[in-house]
C-alpha cells in the first residue's frame, strides 16, 4: 500500500507539468507578451505626460506673460508637447489602421496557417 500512495504522490507532482507542457508556447512568446504588456501599461503614461508637458507650457505662457523670453520659451514647450502627442496618436491609429486591415487579432491562432518548421 505504500508503494502505491508513494507512486501517486509522485505522479502528482508531475501533473502541473503536464499541464503547462500544453501550452505550446516557447520562451519567445512569453518574452514578446510581456514586452507587448509593458508597452501597453506605458503607452497611456507617456500620453498623460506629454499632455503634462503641454499644459506646464501652457500655465508658463499664462503666467510670464509680461517677460517676452519666457514667454517664447512657452511657446516652444507647447509646440514640443502638440508635436509629440500628434506622433504618438498616429502612430497609434497607423498601428490599429494596419491590425484592422491585416485582420491580426490578439487572441486565438484559427485563421493562422499552420507552418513547417
Amino acid at each position: 500500500m505504500k508503494k502505491i500512495t508513494s507512486i501517486l504522490m509522485g505522479m502528482s507532482f508531475m501533473f502541473p507539468l503536464i499541464s503547462f507542457a500544453a501550452t505550446g508556447g516557447t520562451d519567445l512568446d512569453t518574452l514578446i507578451g510581456k514586452i507587448a504588456d509593458w508597452i501597453n501599461i506605458l503607452t497611456p503614461i507617456v500620453v498623460a505626460l506629454a499632455l503634462l508637458y503641454f499644459f506646464y507650457g501652457l500655465a508658463v505662457f499664462i503666467l510670464k506673460s509680461g517677460d517676452e523670453e519666457k514667454r517664447k520659451e512657452a511657446k516652444g514647450i507647447m509646440i514640443y508637447g502638440v508635436i509629440a502627442l500628434f506622433v504618438m496618436v498616429s502612430v497609434w491609429g497607423l498601428i490599429s489602421i494596419l491590425v484592422n486591415t491585416l485582420e491580426i487579432g490578439t487572441g486565438g491562432t484559427e485563421n493562422v496557417p499552420y507552418i513547417l518548421p
